[in-house]
């Protein structure tokens, strides 16, 4: 369980607008059990389980009115939800999407269908595909045995169906700075047949997992009122997104070990500020709105 800083130098947040939509559709459970997981997902976490159908689309229909633009299926890993195909689809009627995948279980089948119903909506279909390592050595070592080449055939796959796949690198490899990260990866999926790869870095998150594999925040590591004196809130996710669990309505999908980050039963009763009391409001503060698809540390080659 996280726990809270308080004190009367912690700020709070308002949300400005319910701009962006999460799913954590599968909960915690994950096919792998990755060693930086900051939520600590894996086959045997069931800490958050799936959001049944019916909870999703009562909370579709709810999102029109509330004005939202642009929806997420995280997890866990997405494809383990019997039902995610069908919603992404349904999802697609009413903006855009992004799935966040490990892409090691994916379908021929379910991708023709994804690619059917984005060629049929007026909005785009992204997917994210989580690859630490631009080898199997650096990436197993974090993903597990074999996910490096199990994620390139994922990726294959994606491309193979007209989809062009944001590769998503969390920055494991301290040595390295992101830019190096970055230009290794590039190079590395240009060698596999991907032309024009889109790679976004993210900052470690000293949470779950990863507090076991390297350490947590230190003590000085968390934002005061003063830091955001002058500072663009917006660039904080909590600042216009919610995320929907099988347990309530959270702030955002980092947080969801902290008990206080469970803001309602459903979206309307989840609108209310939030106090960035946590050292994970940290990172965000430093990265801004890592969770989104674009970010400072992404780049379209």
């Amino acid at each position: 369980m996280l726990m809270p800083l308080i004190d009367d130098q912690t700020p709070v947040v308002h949300l400005a607008h319910l701009d962006h939509l999460w799913f954590q559709i599968t909960g915690t459970l994950c096919n792998l059990t990755c060693r930086h997981c900051f939520i600590s997902c894996s086959p045997h976490n069931n800490n958050f389980g799936f959001i049944p159908r019916d909870e999703v689309e009562k909370a579709l229909v709810k999102s029109v009115s509330l004005g939202v633009k642009e929806y997420y299926y995280t997890g866990g890993e997405p494809f383990l939800h019997p039902d995610l195909v069908y919603l992404v689809c349904r999802t697609l009627e009413l903006g855009p999407v992004t799935i966040l995948t490990n892409a090691t279980i994916l379908r021929d089948d379910w991708l023709q269908r994804l690619a059917r119903a984005e060629a049929e909506s007026p909005y785009s279909l992204e997917f994210r595909v989580s690859l630490d390592g631009y080898d199997a050595i650096t990436n197993d070592a974090v993903r597990g045995a074999g996910t490096f080449a199990r994620t390139l055939r994922g990726l294959r796959r994606l491309i193979d169906h007209g989809f062009l796949p944001i590769v998503t690198v969390t920055h494991v490899d301290e040595t390295l700075s992101a830019e190096q990260l970055y230009y290794r990866f590039v190079a590395m999926l240009q060698e596999q047949g991907y032309d024009r790869p889109r790679v976004k870095i993210l900052p470690l998150l000293r949470l779950g997992a990863e507090v076991q594999r390297t350490r947590s925040y230190l003590p000085q590591e968390r934002v005061t009122k003063e830091m955001l004196e002058n500072f663009e809130l917006d660039h904080l996710l909590c600042r216009h997104a919610r995320v929907v669990t099988d347990r309530g309505v959270y702030v955002c999908p980092i947080l969801l070990e902290a008990a206080d980050a469970r803001l309602g039963d459903d979206l309307t009763s989840s609108l209310s500020s939030f106090a960035l009391r946590y050292q994970a409001c940290y990172t965000c503060y430093l990265y801004g709105t890592i969770c989104a698809n674009t970010s400072s540390q992404q780049r379209d080659l």
